[in-house]
């Protein structure tokens, strides 16, 4: 049988499934009690807005539940497929009762309306995405390929937002709670110790360093082979290395110690503005 593709969205399997007739009812035939839903286990959002979620429940409070939530049967109860938002939000507002839509979906049709509903919808964070991504990968044994043809999405984007969690556990917080964005965190894949990740990522945050600034940076973080920064970085301890990463994390900022002699040297610390110049003062004062 010929796999369903999601690249118009959630709709699409909707639309499939109801073609081949096996959803039972119509969109809005069922009214099922809230406390018989259970939540959705594949759901990859883990954060919901609370502003959005206020200005939902009012909606409800006056117009009701426009779009009938998707469920499929476990037992005697329902299991969400899509619509948390709605459902979190028809809990908030009291209603005893909410319309849904009864599909007969399988675990791997349940993840896939998931991520169809919140990527093409409303947009998870880039780690909530990876770790969705990873989960499909991991539970049905498909490949990266295989997944974007399902979600309708180039090999490229799954490859590049799993790849984001390898990245230090400190700089995928940073991503998902948007204090640097996809842009930076890629960049940052280029360093492989996972303690200048975490330093130049406290770094971009202090200094508000924009993509192209990041690139920079790591360039100025990580030695290369071959050119004039190997010279300057290479006979450096990793003793030496480490207290440089110590320092760039507490001050968060880029820094380097030039070795003169045995017991000779300098420390050399940057700033790019002269409120960035007060703030490694106000720190150093400290």
């Amino acid at each position: 049988m010929e796999k369903r593709r999601l690249g118009r969205g959630l709709d699409a399997l909707l639309g499939t499934v109801e073609e081949n007739g096996t959803t039972p009812t119509g969109p809005s035939a069922n009214q099922v009690a809230v406390e018989r839903i259970e939540q959705n286990p594949y759901q990859p959002r883990k954060d919901f807005d609370e502003d959005e979620l206020s200005s939902l429940r009012e909606s409800i409070r006056t117009h009701g539940i426009l779009q009938p939530l998707v469920v499929r049967p476990v037992g005697e109860r329902f299991q969400l497929v899509a619509g948390e938002r709605r459902l979190r939000a028809a809990q908030s507002a009291g209603l005893k009762e909410v319309p849904v839509r009864v599909v007969d979906f399988n675990d791997q049709q349940v993840l896939e309306a998931a991520l169809a509903e919140n990527i093409q919808r409303a947009d998870l964070n880039p780690i909530e995405k990876a770790q969705g991504f990873k989960e499909y990968l991991d539970r049905f044994g498909v490949t990266q390929e295989q997944l974007a043809a399902r979600l309708g999405l180039a090999r490229t984007t799954i490859s590049n937002l799993v790849n984001l969690l390898e990245l230090a556990t400190e700089v995928q917080e940073a991503v998902r709670l948007g204090q640097i964005s996809e842009g930076h965190a890629k960049v940052l894949k280029g360093l492989t110790d996972r303690g200048q990740q975490v330093a130049l990522c406290k770094e971009i945050i202090a200094r508000n360093y924009s993509v192209r600034d990041t690139e920079a940076a790591v360039k100025d973080h990580k030695p290369t082979a071959g050119n004039g920064s190997t010279k300057k970085r290479g006979h450096k301890t990793t003793h030496v290395q480490a207290l440089e990463n110590e320092l760039r994390q507490g001050l968060a900022t880029r820094v380097e110690i030039r070795l003169k002699g045995k017991d000779r040297g300098q420390i050399i610390l940057s700033f790019e503005s002269n409120d960035d110049f007060e703030r490694l003062l106000e720190v150093l004062r400290q």
